[in-house]
């Protein structure tokens, strides 16, 4: 039976592809705060401002391309079973190759009903006010935003508890609940967490930090 590898990643892994991470050191989304374009507040106050960040942020997508960290964790489906659980809502594991993958805040190139969460579509251009789904409601962006529910977060703790080597990259582990996931690998499982700047206290010693960037990092893994 093959390894199975399981991989958190987060904003380190795509902001060395060139996409900026989502906030800034002041706190601020593009100038934006959180809560006008990442919480349902927000989207009632001002719903096309919000469509436009995420117009923004998808049109971005199209210019970066998936760097050597994307593409490393994309080979590993050669030799072992990986899934990817990703913070990120861009679609470079997609484009490197990856083909498990679990995005935990949902994805730029989804969009949703604003009143049911089942009628989810692909949608790779801009969304504008009046476009709607098929219950006649407006379409919003497929994002996780503050304050909502995680609904794939279960389907990531499953896939931690069957690792037998569980990877984080690019993630101060601060965002919850993601940053509980590598508590749920079994006992034992080695533990990987890539991130330049990163300390831990009280570590156990079976998880190994590597001080680096996401595509160096991946490069030292003992795989």
């Amino acid at each position: 039976m093959k390894t199975k590898i399981v991989v958190l990643t987060e904003a380190g892994v795509s902001a060395e592809s060139g996409i900026a991470t989502f906030r800034d050191s002041n706190g601020l989304w593009e100038n934006h705060s959180v809560e006008a374009v990442a919480s349902p507040a927000g989207w009632k106050r001002n719903s096309a401002l919000v469509l436009e960040f995420y117009n923004q942020r998808r049109r971005q997508l199209k210019m970066v391309e998936p760097n050597a960290a994307h593409i490393y964790l994309a080979k590993l489906e050669e030799k072992y079973v990986v899934t990817i659980i990703t913070q990120n809502v861009d679609n470079l594991h997609e484009r490197a190759g990856s083909s498990h993958i679990i995005h935990l805040h949902g994805s730029l190139t989804e969009v949703k009903s604003e009143k049911n969460d089942a009628l989810i579509y692909p949608w790779t251009k801009d969304v504008k006010l009046g476009d709607l789904a098929e219950d006649g409601a407006q379409l919003r962006p497929n994002i996780v935003w503050f304050g909502e529910m995680v609904p794939k977060i279960e389907d990531a703790v499953r896939e931690a508890k069957q690792a037998d080597v569980f990877i984080v990259i690019g993630t101060s582990l601060q965002v919850y609940p993601a940053a509980s996931l590598m508590e749920y690998a079994p006992i034992g499982c080695p533990v990987y967490v890539i991130d330049p700047h990163l300390e831990l206290n009280d570590i156990s010693e079976n998880v190994h930090i590597i001080h680096d960037n996401a595509t160096n990092g991946v490069l030292q893994l003992p795989l």
